[in-house]
């Protein structure tokens, strides 16, 4: 039996201990900032967020080219594996569709998938996928679990500024809003591809009003795991993962989201993933 590899991209929000005890390939986008361009995987913690605050222009982000994606599927390939890349939602990228270009390219065995996710909701689909692997689960069970763990997964991002998915061109795919309204905070969630508005107000309170309605959902049902990522300081999300915490039996990581992610949610954004039993 063949090994199943699995590849996923930059855009997940993972421990590099997780990625290294399951044996996952990631593959990098990159950030262009003022001129200067960097991979996602290279930036250390908070430093694309001092490189976005010092920018002239907001940064723009690019999918890994074809190439790439076709020399990873071959290079695993050639240890004679059968591959399941996994990417985020092709409504924030073309990166799932550059997979699909190079898996076409490539002399491998590749099954791409779209993860309909970004952040640690794709890291939740990743992560069960490699365990399967590792146990020598075949493609057709991982495929399927990937699946399941995808309808259980919810993402909710909440940002304190409309700016920079203005200017990214991300705001006409977030239906109902008015992109005049800057500087409200907006609590929003990846439904079908599609990032919809759930709450939008003024200050802090707008998000811990959300916050008290998500813990009133989550009341007497069976969670798996929660996420909490963050752009810029961490002290929201802590205060976060205490409320959350008791919810969910096994520990709530919290941590910086990657600078695709950060490009569009600009700073003081944060977003909890949840993933239903």
């Amino acid at each position: 039996m063949s090994q199943v590899k699995i590849v996923t991209d930059s855009s997940v929000t993972i421990e590099p201990e997780v990625v290294e005890k399951y044996g996952i390939t990631i593959v990098p986008l990159s950030v262009m900032v003022d001129g200067v361009l960097y991979s996602d995987a290279e930036l250390t913690e908070g430093e694309f967020l001092q490189l976005m605050k010092s920018s002239k222009n907001l940064p723009k982000t690019s999918q890994p080219p074809v190439g790439v994606f076709a020399e990873t599927f071959e290079g695993l390939a050639k240890e004679g594996a059968q591959i399941i890349a996994i990417h985020m939602s092709h409504a924030l990228s073309g990166t799932v569709e550059a997979a699909r270009q190079g898996a076409t390219l490539a002399n491998a065995d590749v099954t791409v998938i779209d993860s309909s996710f970004t952040d640690q909701a794709m890291k939740f689909q990743v992560v069960e996928a490699a365990k399967l692997a590792q146990e020598g689960a075949r493609v057709e069970e991982i495929v399927a679990r990937i699946e399941e763990v995808k309808q259980k997964s919810r993402l909710y991002i909440g940002v304190s500024t409309l700016e920079n998915l203005v200017k990214g061109g991300r705001i006409g795919r977030v239906t109902g809003l008015l992109s005049s309204l800057l500087n409200i905070r907006v609590v929003m969630e990846m439904k079908n591809d599609e990032l919809q508005p759930i709450v939008k107000g003024r200050g802090q309170k707008t998000f811990k009003k959300w916050l008290d309605e998500l813990m009133q959902e989550l009341s007497g049902k069976e969670i798996a795991e929660i996420g909490i990522s963050y752009a810029g300081g961490p002290d929201f999300a802590n205060q976060m993962k205490a409320q959350l915490q008791p919810f969910v039996a096994t520990p709530i990581s919290v941590l910086e989201t990657g600078s695709i992610i950060q490009t569009h949610t600009g700073e003081d954004a944060w977003a909890v993933l949840v993933r239903f039993a």
